[in-house]
């Protein structure tokens, strides 16, 4: 029986040892053992051309902005 979870050296258990990592770091050094640090899951996606990869970073560089209005932000106004 195979174990449930991203395939062993796939993308996802790549992000997924990422995200374990740097969450055991920061709740470290907060003092806040156990605590969630990542939204869930996130978006693979294959850039196809220059222009969709000038969008996406545009899009990077743009969202952080709207953190405080995005309905997944526990403390949103």
């Amino acid at each position: 029986m195979e174990s449930p979870g991203p395939r062993s050296g796939s993308i996802g258990a790549i992000v997924g040892s990422y995200k374990s990592a740097v969450t055991r770091q920061i709740n470290e050094l907060r003092g806040t053992l156990g605590a969630r640090l990542w939204q869930r899951n996130y978006y693979e996606r294959i850039i196809r051309s220059d222009a969709e990869l000038n969008r996406i970073r545009e899009y990077i560089v743009q969202n952080p902005a709207t953190w405080d209005t995005d309905e997944l932000n526990p403390n949103r106004s």
